[in-house]
């Protein structure tokens, strides 16, 4: 089975890859999104099969992948080149080099001490192949700047950014403790408190990053940080955009950008008009992972995976189906946000935070499981025989939902009058989209 590699990489680069290089190769590709562990085992397995038929030597585990359309070849190159990437010291002015933290696809994360204030931060570093490349280098600066326009408790905050020496960093808050993927990856599903106090905080970064005209764009286990001090963060924004920059929105279109199991359908189809619904339906696919220990769909492939997020044939089993503990309001505010059409989903994270803090305190949620046509009806005052209506919010609720709409001056509210001292007519309060 011979492969052909392109660019500078050779077929003696591919072959001379130690088991221990190959077996960091295996956790890099998983942990990139690039394929799943079972596409990994299933390729590897293939590769024994021929092994063991042929006299030859047997294909690498790249080309294996690569024939079965698993990895692209220019990926594939990729994973090469940073491979044999040679080691050349790391040096940053006003900043000191502690440890080295972890790899990502674009660069290297290392903990520093920021001299100057005597803190320690987070560095990442673009790696050296790809700092060869003006579009890597432009992507890079772009997530420092984009960083840089976000500030929030719930958010890892940017710090500075520079070239030193050929070498392009970007200097963030260190944030200490396991990500949701951490705890998945050991077969731990959480508690529907705890997820919901976790995806609130989320929500709260999402509802931060959407007022400064901001999508995430890739909200997923592995992205969320959660903090010794039961702090959670919004990590990552690689992947993040400005929702008004049409020419950068034109220059994606067709391109699917995100991670398959968390994916909107919207990124899925490429589409250039996507906005902060995507992300709220990314955090619902998380959501979904974090209290069934499942993701919303499954797949072979990832092309499988993201055809089930957008083929309306499909349909998402409840998360209360698969964790009968949940409680039956959880699942329609995850259903909702995983809704496949974006129009019948939460329309801003608002809206979203509003119903999770029914969720905490007991009650129903308020928005999930209203149709557009229902919530239409009720702003007509026609509640009657409306079904799927839930009526008799309290009085304290109301309140706090009238509070969100006069903010936002997008949503009507109708508060009915008091009728006697302990006796409350029905209120209705409506959306209007």
């Amino acid at each position: 089975m011979a492969t052909s590699v392109e660019g500078s990489t050779s077929g003696k680069d591919v072959k001379s890859l130690s088991a221990v290089d190959e077996a960091s190769l295996e956790k890099s590709i998983v942990q990139r999104g690039l394929a799943t562990e079972a596409e990994v085992q299933a390729c590897k397995a293939h590769r024994t099969k021929i092994a063991e038929k042929s006299k030859e030597s047997s294909p690498t585990l790249l080309e294996v992948m690569v024939d079965a359309k698993v990895l692209t070849r220019s990926q594939m190159v990729r994973l090469l080149k940073e491979k044999g990437e040679p080691a050349r010291k790391l040096e940053v002015p006003g900043y000191q080099i502690l440890d080295k933290l972890g790899r990502g696809s674009m660069g290297v994360v290392y903990k520093a001490k920021q001299l100057s204030v005597d803190r320690v931060v987070a560095l990442k570093v673009l790696l050296d192949s790809l700092a060869q490349n003006k579009e890597f280098i432009k992507r890079f600066e772009r997530e420092a700047k984009i960083a840089a326009k976000l500030s929030h408790n719930n958010i890892v905050n940017a710090i500075d950014a520079g070239e030193a020496g050929g070498r392009y960093y970007f200097v963030m808050e260190y944030v200490e403790g396991p990500t949701i993927k951490d705890f998945l990856d050991k077969n731990k599903t959480f508690e529907e408190k705890e997820a919901i106090r976790i995806v609130t905080a989320v929500a709260e970064a999402l509802k931060h990053a959407s007022q400064r005209g901001l999508i995430h764009r890739d909200i997923k286990p592995e992205n969320v940080i959660l903090m010794k001090d039961g702090g959670v963060k919004l990590a990552d924004l690689g992947l993040a955009r400005l929702t008004d920059d049409e020419k950068w929105g034109l220059s994606e279109a067709g391109m699917a950008i995100g991670t398959p199991y968390y994916i909107s359908p919207e990124q899925v189809r490429g589409q250039t008009d996507i906005d902060i619904r995507a992300d709220i339906y990314s955090l619902g696919a998380t959501f979904y992972h974090m209290v069934t220990g499942k993701v919303p769909y499954g797949g072979d492939n990832p092309s499988e995976v993201m055809r089930k997020h957008v083929d309306p044939r499909v349909q998402l089993v409840p998360p209360d189906h698969l964790n009968t503990n949940l409680s039956s309001g959880l699942g329609m505010v995850i259903e909702t946000m995983l809704m496949k059409n974006r129009e019948h989903r939460y329309s801003n994270p608002d809206d979203l935070i509003l119903d999770l803090k029914c969720l905490s305190q007991g009650e129903s949620p308020m928005i999930a499981g209203q149709r557009p046509e229902s919530l239409q009806a009720l702003v007509e005052g026609e509640s009657d025989g409306v079904e799927g209506y839930v009526a008799g919010p309290s009085e304290e609720q109301m309140v706090e939902l009238a509070g969100i709409v006069n903010n936002r001056n997008t949503i009507i509210a109708t508060i009915g009058m008091l009728l006697a001292v302990s006796v409350i007519t029905n209120v209705i309060l409506l959306t209007v989209r």
